[in-house]
């Protein structure tokens, strides 16, 4: 079926040639010389677009415009005038036009904005497609080669930009192909980070990335110095590939100055990964030194209690007597809250906000199975992030920061990884319960699937037990249980967790932004 075009123009007599133009180009074209009948005419059959007079008699276009859009508030219009007065253009665009285009018009304006409109997304897909292909055989190589760790951190990036490039591509071939690209990353991003891991915690290595216990005094505190005042905003649990999809909204009102990339520590999980980054040590550290501020995995206790105690600790040692304000957003009220009293806390050279919604809905998208629904895949789980961004009190702040001209940190403890596939774990009833990595005694697992490590004094973890060790599931892997293992599966499967291995969960992003 051919692309059918409503054009009204009370000068349509004039435009014939560009009429046939259009009619040669295969396209189907009913022309009208009021709004009135352009308004009957949709009423009679369905149009692609419609094309649009903003100066004719009786109802003008602009008023033709609204009413169509009553009715058919789908159809990409274009608005044709003579005018180019900035009020005409701002009513027209502010009632959702497709296109402007300013008389004399010739044929080719309209075939290109016929194009644009209905072909926009086909053409998209079709220059993605072949982009990425181009690109398919750049980045195999670059995995088959001995990389360190800014290279991961590009091809990391690489990987993250053509997903979400992808999305505008209709081709689930392809989509399948870069899924395959990714697992493959991910399996040798996992054998590099065993590796050296241990070497980059004893400063045995060259590669050494910045990670958890030195973002705040390597990146954070410079920013800090230099800004007269900063918020420094955690969201926890935020993948690149979230941030990516944030940060277009955040940069109408903030200019990105600088955006790195700084690796977790292991476990990714928010009571070691958090802990870490606002103490600046690494966690057997922060237990050795300051015992009061440490809660281990059999306690009862909230893990992450003490990160305002820890900062304070770790600004002393940096020789700072910089007085800040701490505040972390659990729920919505208390979310609401802040943005209400957020001029109380602006005297402060310093704020430090902790947001938690990002990990809430990696944790109800297993629990809850409308989440599920929701977010069935890395492209829903994206979405509902946006969604819950535009309509958070977390949006409200970031607004009302940019007017106060108040400097951004943005950052993360840890992200997360969608998993698929199980690896059977034994342990006693003392083993933790996280699904990416556990620390026991006496555990039972295949070797070849996880990162071990018999001795976590290695990796500055405590030692729960005198024969405790830890394990970290590796790409997209996930500890079951034998024990009713078919449920547990079934459970588990394709929801996003952390705590282990991957490039989703280590290489996270921080952004030091300015207001506009």
């Amino acid at each position: 079926m051919g692309v059918s075009i409503l054009w009204a123009d009370d000068e349509i007599d004039l435009l014939k040639p560009h009429v046939i133009f259009l009619r040669e180009k295969g396209y189907d074209v009913v022309t009208t010389n009021s709004g009135g009948g352009a308004l009957d005419l949709i009423d009679e059959q369905e149009f692609d677009i419609i094309f649009l007079d903003e100066n004719m008699p009786g109802l003008s276009g602009l008023e033709t415009l609204t009413k169509i859009k009553n009715k058919r508030p789908g159809i990409p219009v274009v608005m044709i005038t003579k005018s180019e007065e900035e009020s005409i253009m701002n009513d027209a665009i502010g009632s959702n036009i497709s296109d402007y285009l300013i008389k004399p018009v010739n044929p080719n304006q309209i075939f290109l904005s016929v194009k644009k409109n209905l072909e926009n997304k086909r053409l998209i897909s079709e220059k993605t497609t072949m982009a990425y292909q181009q690109q398919f055989r750049q980045i195999g190589m670059s995995l088959s080669g001995r990389l360190d760790f800014n290279e991961w951190v590009e091809v990391y990036k690489q990987l993250v930009y053509w997903e979400l490039e992808l999305e505008k591509s209709d081709d689930n071939s392809l989509k399948e192909i870069f899924r395959m690209q990714k697992v493959e990353a991910n399996a040798e991003f996992s054998k590099y980070v065993s590796n050296n891991y241990i070497n980059w915690l004893k400063g045995q290595s060259d590669d050494k990335p910045i990670l958890s216990h030195t973002l705040f005094r390597d990146t954070c505190f410079q920013v800090i110095k230099k800004e007269e005042k900063v918020f420094l905003i955690v969201i926890d649990n935020m993948r690149l590939d979230q941030w990516k999809v944030l940060q277009p909204l955040i940069e109408q009102y903030y200019r990105l100055v600088r955006e790195d990339i700084y690796c977790s520590i292991l476990p990714t999980a928010t009571q070691y990964a958090r802990n870490a980054l606002f103490a600046g040590l690494l966690p057997s550290e922060i237990q050795k030194k300051y015992p009061q501020y440490w809660v281990g995995e059999g306690e009862e206790n909230t893990r992450n209690q003490f990160e305002a105690e820890l900062l304070s600790e770790q600004l002393k040692r940096l020789g700072s007597d910089l007085k800040f304000n701490y505040n972390k957003i659990l729920n919505l009220a208390a979310g609401k809250k802040l943005a209400e009293n957020l001029n109380n806390y602006l005297t402060a050279g310093l704020n430090v906000l902790v947001y938690n919604f990002v990990d809430m809905l990696s944790h109800a998208r297993t629990d809850m199975e409308v989440i599920k629904e929701l977010a069935d895949d890395e492209a829903a789980y994206r979405s509902l992030t946006v969604s819950w961004f535009e309509h958070s009190p977390l949006w409200d702040i970031i607004r009302a920061l940019a007017e106060k001209k108040i400097s951004l940190l943005i950052t993360t403890d840890h992200g997360a990884i969608k998993v698929n596939n199980p690896t059977k774990v034994v342990g006693d009833k003392n083993t933790n319960t996280n699904l990416r990595y556990k620390t026991g005694r006496n555990l039972q697992y295949n070797h070849k699937e996880v990162f071990e490590v018999r001795n976590p004094a290695d990796v500055f973890l405590p030692r729960e037990t005198v024969s405790a060790a830890y394990i970290f599931a590796v790409e997209n892997n996930f500890f079951a249980y034998p024990n009713n293992y078919n449920y547990y599966v079934n459970y588990y499967r394709n929801t996003f967790q952390h705590g282990g291995v991957s490039m989703d969960e280590m290489l996270i992003p921080i952004a030091f932004l300015r207001a506009r």
